[in-house]
């Protein structure tokens, strides 16, 4: 009987999905991702969390619920940084503790710690400890993983075509997603864990899509036209979301084909705060595109973020249809 590995379909599934699913299946491992996030695994992670959690931790817990009784492990990384000179949020350091000290008769973890804030030259000393729970093999560990990150940087070149991670996972997808006839871009952006998970973000994509419009996030944008414009931010942001989030928000600013930008965030969560804030004040000094801030916590109901929408696309159509292209504010 192969290990049964079990992957929580929240967090940074959405970012490292490809790679994380071929690396163990590669070792021989049996993966098993939880369900599509619902009703009832917000209720039970809400349930196991504690409360000053962010509401994608709690959903994290959730999904871990849905797997503890179908897996020998669960893969919960101890994650303090993937890029040099910069941190994620700081729940992903914690994340192992409070998912054991939530969730009683819990799987074994694979909680490796990934730190590659001064340097990745440990990353093989990494990927070497997480494919010790599957096989002692080196080498094979040593060639999945090579599989495993060409699989990833083929489905990061996907991305830059404009295909979102939640096109290719649907099961009936072939290589590429319809996009609507007509060529207005709106920006997406936020946490990949709130904008890609469809019944946390209430299917916002498909809603702006079925408007007309084109979806474009993040990661839509090759990294070092992100980067360079990072850069030009008056001082580093050692965030690595908020990076990613700043350069693209400076580049849509001056791409003409961007007609508005909507920003997802969430209650509860430090960083939003923060960066929704600049996001707004940038885009509101440097440009005349409608902007729009959704904010999303267990309560949030779908009826509220339907007006927003409707709101913000009608806001979209008056200025195509007037010469004068007024502000989007007072």
């Amino acid at each position: 009987m192969p290990i049964k590995v079990g992957i929580p379909r929240a967090l940074l599934f959405y970012e490292y999905y490809s790679l994380w699913i071929s690396f163990f299946e590669e070792l021989g491992a049996e993966v098993i991702v939880s369900e599509k996030t619902n009703k009832e695994i917000i209720d039970i992670g809400v349930k196991n969390t504690v409360d000053e959690a962010c509401l994608p931790v709690k959903v994290f817990h959730g999904h871990v619920m849905d797997l503890k009784n179908r897996v020998d492990y669960i893969f919960i990384p101890r994650i303090i940084s993937l890029t040099e000179g910069e941190y994620i949020c700081p729940k992903f350091c914690g994340l192992p503790e409070m998912i054991k000290y939530s969730i009683k008769d819990i799987p074994k973890f694979i909680d490796t710690t990934i730190n590659f804030r001064k340097s990745k030259k440990n990353l093989n000393r990494t990927v070497m400890e997480i494919g010790s729970y599957i096989t002692q093999d080196k080498k094979k560990i040593k060639r999945a993983f090579e599989i495993a990150t060409e699989k990833y940087n083929n489905h990061r070149m996907l991305m830059e075509t404009g295909l979102l991670p939640n096109d290719m996972l649907k099961k009936d997808f072939l290589g590429e997603v319809p996009q609507p006839s007509k060529k207005d871009k709106v920006l997406l952006l936020g946490h990949p864990y709130n904008i890609y998970d469809s019944y946390m973000s209430m299917e916002v994509i498909d809603k702006l899509r079925k408007h007309g419009l084109r979806v474009v996030t993040c990661d839509n944008l090759e990294t070092d036209v992100i980067d360079e414009k990072a850069k030009t931010l008056n001082k580093k942001m050692f965030w690595s979301f908020g990076r990613k989030i700043l350069g693209t928000t400076l580049h849509a600013i001056e791409d003409d084909g961007v007609c508005g930008i909507i920003y997802m965030a969430c209650f509860g969560c430090g960083l939003d705060s923060v960066i929704a804030e600049i996001v707004e004040r940038k885009v509101r000094r440097s440009s005349d595109k409608p902007f729009a801030m959704l904010s999303l916590d267990e309560h949030t109901g779908e009826a509220g973020i339907n007006t927003r929408i409707e709101a913000f696309v009608d806001m979209i159509r008056w200025r195509e249809d007037h010469e004068d292209n007024l502000s989007t504010y007072r």
